[in-house]
């Protein structure tokens, strides 16, 4: 399998939607060039969110084409774009749907693309996750070497993340740090920790009023919580 060259920003983006598509609204694909910008450009399930225009969006389809990664269907007034990313990269529908995921949402963690490819495909567990990731990450030079590369844990992480490398090496230090900074400035991911911690609160409230009905001690290693 030849070495594929390192892809630009736009040009995975716009495969990568042509791969999301594909999946999840068969009915209109292949991809006109404006469904295709609309795709690439929306705001949701997108890191990071992007702004391409026609004119970029076409020159990445023409060097796309010749990378062998798209095929412009003929027929028809307007044309239409599909990816041939497995063929054209040598991965199973597994892995393609893995890199897919990397490509549009950025790095994440094993448990985070099993849940996010659920439209896409149905992993059976994690570990099927992980078994395709470690396959991508050891991939043979031969076969053109890693896809993905696994980042050094985020302060505070309890799993690992990993990236794409379709677009060249990535500096995975950088990517990590982004990461747990990203996650401590989210106000979306405050509200849901704190809401968390108080119900939390109150259910350690109510078991240990429950205790002290019951005339119940609760075990050492159980915090206790104050009862009102």
């Amino acid at each position: 399998m030849p070495t594929i060259r390192p892809l630009t920003a736009i040009e995975a983006r716009v495969l990568a939607t042509l791969m999301e598509k594909a999946r999840t609204v068969p009915d209109t694909y292949p991809l006109t060039l404006n469904a295709l910008v609309s795709g690439c450009n929306q705001k949701t399930s997108r890191d990071v969110v992007m702004n391409i225009a026609d004119a970029q969006a076409q020159e990445a389809l023409d060097d796309l084409k010749l990378l062998h990664l798209v095929n412009e269907s003929s027929g028809g007034r307007v044309a239409r774009y599909e990816h041939n990313f497995q063929r054209g990269v040598g991965v199973p529908e597994q892995s393609a749907v893995i890199l897919g995921l990397l490509i549009l949402r950025g790095p994440q963690t094993a448990g985070e693309l099993r849940i996010n490819t659920e439209r896409w495909y149905k992993f059976a567990d994690i570990s099927s996750v992980e078994a395709f990731l470690d396959e991508l990450q050891e991939r043979s030079a031969e076969k053109g070497g890693p896809l993905v590369v696994c980042l050094p844990r985020a302060p505070g992480a309890r799993e690992q993340r990993w990236a794409h490398l379709l677009g060249g090496p990535v500096d995975a230090t950088a990517l990590s740090r982004w990461g747990a900074v990203d996650s401590a400035n989210d106000p979306t991911l405050q509200a849901r920790v704190l809401a968390l911690e108080q119900e939390v609160a109150q259910l350690r409230s109510a078991v240990a009023y429950l205790a002290q009905e019951l005339g119940l001690t609760l075990p050492a290693d159980l915090p206790s919580a104050s009862v009102s």
